[in-house]
């Protein structure tokens, strides 16, 4: 369960929740332990959530976990218990090409968060909002990172990528 006392705000697209919370990918183990810590804390929209639910079961997926003893239900608890559900958030200026991307987008800037995104309508946006003050990054964060911005020191951090592997 993540602490009561909250880190650096976090966004995750569903391709990264996925690397997460269901591929177990290895560039993921110091997000997983930032968010297990609450030095990051990843926000959601309810729709983000059936969003995720939704695409665990796609055939291609469904075949991939079960050929892998995966399970949906596993990966949704996981899901719950890392994410921190927030409120609906007002459209903001920025608008992304993909409209299915637009909620992870509207809630990055709303509330300042990180954006760690793979797609690339939303790595399109970056400069834009780079000027809103939120960072997208499509690589996953290295723990000296996460551990970088406890709260209010955001503004001014530049955060590195993982190197490709």
């Amino acid at each position: 369960m993540v602490p009561a006392e909250p880190g650096r705000a976090v966004v995750l697209d569903t391709n990264v929740a996925l690397d997460l919370l269901l591929f177990h990918d290895p560039r993921t183990a110091e997000l997983q332990q930032a968010l297990a810590q609450g030095r990051l804390r990843w926000l959601v929209l309810p729709s983000m959530r059936e969003e995720f639910a939704r695409v665990l079961d796609y055939a291609h997926l469904a075949a991939w976990r079960q050929a892998h003893g995966r399970s949906a239900q596993a990966a949704l608890a996981a899901f719950d218990a890392l994410s921190r559900t927030t409120e609906a958030v007002s459209a903001c200026a920025v608008r992304c090409s993909d409209a299915d991307d637009q909620p992870f987008i509207d809630l990055a800037v709303a509330h300042r968060a990180l954006l760690l995104s793979k797609d690339r309508a939303v790595l399109a946006t970056r400069a834009r909002l780079a000027a809103l003050g939120v960072e997208v990054l499509q690589q996953l964060l290295t723990k000296r990172h996460a551990d970088a911005a406890p709260r209010g020191v955001e503004a001014g951090l530049k955060l590195a990528h993982f190197p490709q592997m």
